[in-house]
């Protein structure tokens, strides 16, 4: 495990397991993956950025479980899904969705082919 992961998440450990479990399926699923650590978020990308993990706040917080991760992704389209928290249109036909994890189990093929998916997209662009 990186010593950067191991301090972003040093207020959050209980979440550091759903950390290692996406990454690993990332890994196992997309060629050519950079992981990199930032202050608030950690970033994985192949030519761009497709995917990101953060706390971010994307429902109140009293419906927020102790212990999640934000997993953030971009597509040309937009996701109808009751699992996406939050979705925004920075640009026009790019969509950036927000999707809370808070069990193992929720890191699993529907999310996973949205991040696969994200990952194609962003190989894609200029």
């Amino acid at each position: 495990m990186d010593q950067n992961v191991i301090l972003f998440f040093n207020e959050n450990q209980q979440a550091l397991p759903l950390y290692e479990s996406f990454e690993q399926k990332v890994l196992e699923s997309v060629e050519d993956v950079h992981i990199r650590v930032q202050k608030t978020q950690i970033s994985f990308s192949n030519k761009h950025n497709f995917a990101f993990v953060s706390f971010l706040p994307v429902r109140k917080a009293k419906e927020r479980p102790a212990s999640f991760i934000v997993v953030t992704f971009g597509l040309q389209r937009r996701v109808e899904s009751g699992r996406i928290d939050a979705v925004v249109e920075p640009y026009p036909n790019r969509f950036t969705h927000h999707v809370l994890i808070s069990k193992p189990e929720e890191i699993d093929g529907e999310l996973m082919g949205w991040v696969k998916e994200a990952a194609v997209f962003c190989a894609g662009k200029r």
